[in-house]
């Protein structure tokens, strides 16, 4: 049985990264004793995989593992048996069942929400030249490759985006194909509003990801834990 789970990394825990987050949930089975299925061969691992790492020094409220379980119990009982054994920082929101046919979280995540907060002091300057920032029909960056750099347009890439008592929500494309990181997005939005962009000056926590009803390129943009059910 495949099952996925949500959960939220906070606090300190943004400091833990994504192979200790690994290493970390191996142990929180060990513990809670989740009849995880394991791989064959000479060194068997857990059958586990997360949805999208998530950046270092980055808060989720809504992070995805996938696992392959023998058996289980209900949804409730798992989430208060890893809870019991979480650290603090971290907590399981839901478990559901995944649907037949489902496709790992990996392979099909497409957008991931986000809420981009300023130190205060930095909002009162740069808020007033955020929706006139948004507003442009093209938003050129330089982007990094493994090889090379390139100018490109990530306008497309800001599916939506509104303006928060003290920041910035936004959804961007957050995928194989096409994925914009909120880092560069800061980037260029400081460069527009005649800042230099300080990562401590911004906290970053991604609320949710996405991922495309039917698979299809154009189809609505929803939860991952959409294509699973509560486990009773």
């Amino acid at each position: 049985m495949k099952v996925r789970i949500k959960f939220r990394k906070t606090g300190l825990m943004r400091y833990i990264g994504h192979l200790d987050v690994m290493r970390y949930f191996q142990k929180v089975n060990r513990r809670a004793g989740v009849d995880i299925a394991y791989s064959a061969g000479f060194s068997p691992h857990q059958l586990m995989s997360f949805a999208s790492p998530l950046g270092l020094g980055l808060t989720g409220e809504g992070e995805y593992l996938d696992m392959e379980v023998n058996t289980c119990g209900s949804s409730a009982a798992i989430v208060k048996r890893m809870n019991a054994v979480m650290a603090e920082g971290m907590e399981i929101v839901g478990v559901w069942r995944l649907f037949e046919g489902a496709k790992p979280a990996m392979a099909v995540v497409a957008a991931a929400d986000y809420v981009l907060t300023p130190e205060p002091e930095l909002w009162e300057d740069i808020k007033e030249k955020a929706e006139a920032f948004f507003a442009q029909e093209a938003i050129s960056v330089r982007k990094k490759t493994k090889k090379s750099e390139k100018e490109v347009d990530i306008r497309p890439l800001i599916y939506d985006w509104r303006l928060l008592d003290g920041g910035i929500f936004v959804k961007l494309a957050s995928g194989s194909a096409d994925n914009l990181k909120p880092e560069l997005l800061l980037e260029a939005f400081c460069r527009y509003a005649g800042q230099e962009y300080d990562p401590c000056g911004f906290s970053i926590c991604r609320l949710e990801l996405y991922a495309r009803e039917g698979g299809e390129a154009e189809g609505r943009l929803v939860p991952l834990s959409d294509f699973g059910e509560e486990i009773l």
